[in-house]
């Protein structure tokens, strides 16, 4: 693993960059040596290494204490933030009753997708000079701006007013960056994807090697969703289309439901027909608690962190062998009950409470605790790590950004909820669990997203975009015109000309 010195943040200090891989065969867990980042880029290996540095945000959304998926389901009407107690986790604490503040939101959330931004553009300037193959340089052109469009988007649609830098920046320049309007933001996300696209393969030829790199296909699945989220309906159709092919068979990317939803869940099924955009997690990174979330961790930390805390199981039980965790994410009464009749709830729900009541398990009542758990993440013993580091902090399980389920109801709703293609595509979800076929509006579109895509980190962001957060989430205190983005970190204000959102004053 090279550590490459970049000089370049949004606040001025230096920053180290971890050079690790998306496949868990290119993970490389020892360092190797260091390089400035003026004397680096040499070559097309210490191009691939920069390349990688640029893959590894990818695991903010599920790794260490402050990761994507955990917050955003504590702010939904699914999950509570749950934990040790009300001062466990501040930041995820504030999110789920919306006292959230700048004081209390977590600075990660901002500076690493900033971090990931800022090795795109390293990147994207050196490459150019690189003497490599052409076709491999184009191809490694292509996969930072998809980076770079990605790490764009999840910044704009949780800040919204954010600063777009698109080249290096030295130290002294911080302090004068000035935010940039949502349209001029998701304009670059745009350009970023399209451009993209043209300079990647359809798919993996070498899927043991490669697995978890951009193709055009996961590129495209991502702006679609990007336009979606613009409210730019039938772009976002047109590309989802392409992405989803004729609904239940396989597309031109080669993407495909998976026969049985519960696979989706299982440890070594990874990299699936339905992964579209997956990240890579392992066992191997030796991670401990001093580097927890500091980028030189590469295991799941969603898994321990939706643990129930003190979990054992009784004699001869017949339980499931659960390994202990921190009990956050505690599933809601509301989630609880629009699952319990769906062939999904055993893939999604743990009820630790009737495996107590039944005398097969055990467990200590956690803050907010329901007795539901997710269990879609939930760690097993058999998974625990027995390499070096934390145990608990090297689970393997990868995390899906995008995948097809999730397209199938994104081109459903960009459709309008309406016609003969949206009702097959709403089908083809339902039916491969074994329901039946429903009209197809957008409600019963929205409906099917919250219990196909429960715990999964989507809630939230469905509920904000459509409208419904203010009714949704009144009783956890959600406020109109202020929570529908996060304020912006307190120590990004300091000294600089970014102004906070609205109503965080």
């Amino acid at each position: 693993m090279k550590l490459i010195n970049i000089k370049y943040s949004v606040i001025a200090f230096a920053v180290v960059l971890s050079a690790t891989s998306c496949n868990e065969e290119f993970l490389n867990v020892e360092p190797k040596g260091t390089a400035l980042e003026d004397n680096y880029y040499t070559n097309e290996t210490e191009a691939y290494s920069g390349l990688v540095a640029v893959y590894d945000v990818l695991g903010k959304q599920s790794r260490g204490f402050e990761n994507m998926i955990c917050m955003l389901n504590a702010g939904s009407d699914d999950f509570y933030a749950g934990g040790g107690g009300a001062t466990d986790g501040t930041g995820i604490q504030s999110f789920s009753d919306y006292s959230i503040s700048p004081v209390t939101i977590p600075g990660s959330f901002w500076n690493d997708f900033y971090q990931g931004v800022f090795r795109a553009n390293i990147l994207l300037q050196k490459l150019p000079n690189v003497p490599m193959d052409a076709n491999t340089k184009t191809r490694f052109i292509a996969e930072a701006k998809a980076l770079r469009g990605y790490y764009y988007f999840e910044l704009v649609r949780t800040f919204k007013n954010i600063p777009l830098i698109i080249t290096p920046i030295i130290p002294s320049e911080i302090y004068n960056v000035v935010q940039s309007s949502p349209e001029e933001v998701y304009s670059q996300i745009e350009k970023d994807l399209q451009e993209a696209m043209t300079g990647l393969p359809n798919t993996l030829t070498d899927a043991n090697n490669e697995a978890g790199r951009f193709t055009k296909g996961s590129v495209q699945a991502l702006l679609g969703k990007v336009y979606l989220y613009e409210g730019k309906n039938t772009q976002a159709a047109a590309e989802l289309a392409v992405v989803n092919g004729t609904p239940g068979a396989t597309s031109i990317y080669g993407y495909k439901l998976v026969n049985n939803f519960s696979d989706l869940w299982v440890i070594s099924n990874k990299f699936n027909s339905e992964a579209i955009i997956e990240i890579t997690h392992t066992d191997k990174s030796n991670a401990d608690w001093g580097n927890w979330g500091s980028g030189s961790d590469e295991g799941n930390s969603v898994n321990v962190m939706v643990g129930p805390r003190g979990f054992s199981r009784t004699t001869n039980s017949t339980a499931p062998d659960y390994a202990s965790g921190y009990s956050f994410n505690t599933l809601s009464q509301s989630l609880y009950d629009a699952l319990k009749l769906d062939p999904r709830f055993n893939a999604t729900i743990v009820d630790m409470k009737a495996l107590k009541a039944a005398g097969l398990a055990d467990y200590s009542p956690g803050y907010k605790d329901t007795g539901y758990f997710l269990k879609k993440f939930m760690p097993l013993a058999s998974d625990v790590s027995t390499g070096g580091g934390a145990s608990v902090l090297n689970y393997k399980q990868n995390v899906y950004a995008i995948r097809l389920a999730d397209t199938y109801l994104m081109e459903a709703e960009a459709l309008g909820g309406s016609g003969v293609r949206a009702q097959a595509l709403l089908n083809a979800v339902r039916a491969r669990v074994g329901l039946a076929a429903v009209p197809v509006t957008t409600s019963a579109i929205l409906a099917e997203r919250r219990l196909e895509l429960a715990g999964e980190g989507h809630r939230w962001f469905d509920l904000v975009r459509t409208g419904q957060a203010p009714s949704v989430l009144s009783s956890r205190g959600f406020t109109a015109g202020k929570n529908e983005i996060w304020p912006i970190p307190l120590k990004e204000l300091e000294n600089t000309k970014i102004v906070q959102n609205p109503n965080y004053n």
